[in-house]
């Protein structure tokens, strides 16, 4: 079949295209990364999507109008995962796959830019990538309005800035559905804290400094802040990797309640998965960070820490955590390891 062709002017010709090309043209899809299931955002998740009781489950999302999946995408290109709860309007979680840093001096700085949104939340026919937030209100997540003014939370990441490979990637992680509501001394203490130390054994323990994130809020029953955004009760934080260093997969899991730090010397310490799984999980209904290609066959071991897998190489040293005017004192149990009574003891006394 020929097109019929006019000829406008020596430098502008146009073409009178088949009915049916233009047709198909006129309802191409816009592509989105608002998605149906988290498996469609590549790259970010070991093995299989986390299962969270109620709202995740098997890798069916329970309740599609209300949980979204978010392939977070900045300049065309996708960053990280989040699993969105409109109602909420807080991240369930964010999944990303920890890469190094592409230049380690600019790591701790953040980059100056200002807070986006998922536009596709509003508008599923909207570009891909997420924009400026612009309205002081959504209908569907939360705006930057939601979070001003107030002297007892700030805007805490899941998937932290510093973790960005690039500037870029540093860039993504300040939109709105990436942020809960965090009591700011949390933010800027015990929390900070450990994500300096979880980023230190991704770095130092991880080969090619590679390994795979999970961080999530709990939401609370009632509470809100600016009487729309739900306000959680804690936060936790998982990671799992292949150590270089003894061959075999280390992992470890993090956790607080969403309140004010009781003094600047608070941290967290570092738990297993299976302790983690136990905290999130509801009657029958098991949580899980990293679920493995088959039932019981995640290459993530359950219950042990990364601490206690490279006990020899001393991570917490080499990491400098806890911080310096705290010792942590373990009672040893030949057969059992660091146990007491079956369970782990961690006494912490000041220098």
């Amino acid at each position: 079949m020929f097109h019929n062709c006019v000829m406008m002017t020596p430098l502008n010709t146009w073409c009178l295209l088949p009915l049916t090309v233009l047709l198909l043209l006129s309802i191409s899809p816009t592509e989105t990364e608002v998605v149906q299931s988290m498996s469609q955002c590549e790259g970010f998740i070991l093995n299989k999507p986390p299962q969270v009781p109620g709202i995740l489950e098997n890798g069916q999302i329970k309740g599609k109008n209300r949980y979204r999946v978010i392939c977070q995408t900045y300049e065309n290109k996708r960053r990280f995962v989040t699993l969105y709860d409109t109602k909420n309007k807080i991240p369930v979680l964010s999944a990303y796959k920890y890469r190094g840093q592409e230049n380690s001096e600019e790591r701790e700085e953040r980059p100056k830019t200002h807070w986006k949104i998922e536009p596709q939340l509003e508008d599923r026919s909207t570009d891909k990538n997420m924009k400026k937030c612009d309205q002081a209100q959504y209908k569907n997540q939360a705006s930057d309005n939601d979070y001003k003014n107030n002297k007892d939370y700030n805007r805490g990441h899941l998937f932290p800035s510093s973790y960005g490979f690039d500037e870029s990637d540093k860039i993504s992680t300040f939109t709105l559905t990436n942020i809960v509501p965090q009591a700011i001394s949390f933010n800027s203490g015990s929390w900070e804290k450990m994500e300096k130390y979880m980023r230190c054994v991704l770095e130092n323990y991880c080969e090619n400094k590679e390994g795979y994130v999970v961080t999530g809020a709990k939401a609370s029953p009632d509470k809100k802040l600016n009487s729309r955004v739900n306000i959680p009760s804690m936060l936790w934080s998982a990671f799992c990797c292949y150590s270089q260093q003894n061959r075999k997969w280390i992992a470890g899991a993090f956790w607080g309640a969403n309140v004010r730090d009781e003094s600047e010397t608070t941290y967290l310490p570092m738990r297993t998965l299976a302790d983690l799984y136990n905290e999130l999980s509801t009657g029958s209904a098991r949580f899980e960070a990293f679920p493995g290609p088959r039932e019981n066959t995640s290459k993530c071991p359950l219950k042990e820490t990364a601490e206690e897998s490279l006990g020899a190489l001393n991570i917490k040293t080499t990491c400098k955590y806890p911080p310096k005017n705290f010792t942590e004192i373990f009672h040893k149990d030949k057969a059992k390891g660091f146990k007491k009574n079956g369970k782990t003891l961690r006494i912490i006394v000041e220098d």
